[in-house]
């Protein structure tokens, strides 16, 4: 039996067990193990540890208990959690998440919104949950929020006079997010190293999963396909550098290059098109294929998370527009090393679909 094989056939085991036992402790012995095949815990809020939140960061008790009320108010309107991050990075610049009782004209709170522009009275407004309510309420109206960088959405609720200004916070407010949720980033960081993973994480595209890991029908499909519209941005799912920017797009009926600056065709072309390969701690590294056009990185470059990367495409062994995305454990870019990116993504709190 192949190596490649023996992979395909402990995964389908790890999850079959995984399935029967939902909700128990598994120690699986292994980075790959602990990283692909952990518990799903959904997005939600954890409990405020004994004696309140602790600093994390530059960010002390009091701020980050004002970033739990963010986030519990958006669990409470059933906003998704990108909208948790936006609001977080929001606070961060508007008053460095602590509740002001005044600021620039009549702005008041986390927020800074003004009562005099119909967000509130300024006893509402320095209700923290109130005045993230009413954060929330402006951006589910803006239509493909979760898909438009941070900062734009940002501004396009709060109208600042410095709309660049929220994009800087995004590293940030998704750490602080993933630390005040019960995903696998607010768990002890000793979970986290069995996995190989360190810093937060975020989803490189929100958009459904569509097919899977090594299914049936694609055994050779070695990460999972996001199904998002061309020219949706791509970000980098979490700190890292860049270690491959590659143009992979053969023509099957005679080896030739086919090229990158045309869409593939899924019988006729093989590659992953345009794609980037980035490094991050613990040996773990994450490939994102079929970009539109030449990315907007370089081999080399240090990329934080959720940095634009590239845009949706369909150039190599595609048949229409999505985001090929792939995990692999130990350093190693081969098939042997891949693991299935949805179970990673969901234990480090940065579920994808």
């Amino acid at each position: 039996m192949s190596r490649r094989m023996l992979a395909t056939l402990l995964a389908a085991v790890v999850t079959v067990v995984f399935v029967c036992l939902a909700g128990t402790s598994l120690l699986l012995g292994g980075s790959a193990a602990g990283c692909g095949s952990g518990a799903a815990p959904g997005r939600t809020l954890a409990p405020a540890p004994p004696g309140g939140w602790p600093a994390v960061g530059q960010w002390d008790r009091n701020q980050v208990a004002n970033a739990a009320v963010i986030a519990a108010a958006g669990t409470s309107k059933g906003v998704p959690s990108r909208g948790w991050v936006i609001a977080v990075a929001t606070a961060m610049q508007e008053s460095t998440l602590r509740n002001l009782p005044g600021g620039d004209r009549d702005s008041v709170g986390l927020f800074q919104q003004r009562p005099s522009q119909g967000w509130g009275t300024v006893a509402q407004l320095l209700d923290p949950t109130y005045a993230a309510g009413r954060f929330y309420a402006k951006l589910l109206t803006i239509p493909g929020w979760q898909t438009m960088p941070l900062t734009e959405a940002a501004q396009r609720v709060q109208v600042s006079a410095y709309p660049d200004a929220y994009a800087k916070w995004e590293p940030e407010a998704t750490q602080l997010v993933g630390t005040i949720t019960s995903g696998e980033s607010s768990l002890p960081t000793g979970r986290l190293a069995s996995c190989g993973a360190s810093g937060p994480w975020t989803q490189p595209v929100l958009a459904p999963v569509g097919s899977g890991f090594r299914t049936a029908g694609r055994p050779g499909h070695d990460g999972v396909d996001l199904s998002a519209p061309r020219g949706t941005v791509i970000r980098a799912a979490s700190a890292g550098i860049v270690s491959r920017v590659r143009c992979n797009a053969i023509d099957n009926r005679d080896g030739s290059n086919w090229g990158c600056d045309r869409d593939g065709d899924p019988g006729l072309t093989s590659g992953c098109g345009w794609y980037v390969d980035i490094d991050h701690d613990g040996g773990i590294i994450t490939r994102y294929c079929h970009m539109d056009k030449p990315p907007r990185v370089e081999v080399g470059d240090h990329v934080v998370v959720g940095q634009p990367i590239g845009v949706v495409g369909s150039t190599g062994h595609s048949s229409g527009p999505h985001l090929h995305f792939e995990v692999h454990v130990n350093g190693d870019t081969s098939a042997e090393a891949a693991i299935d990116p949805v179970p990673f993504m969901m234990n480090l709190g940065a579920s994808l679909g």
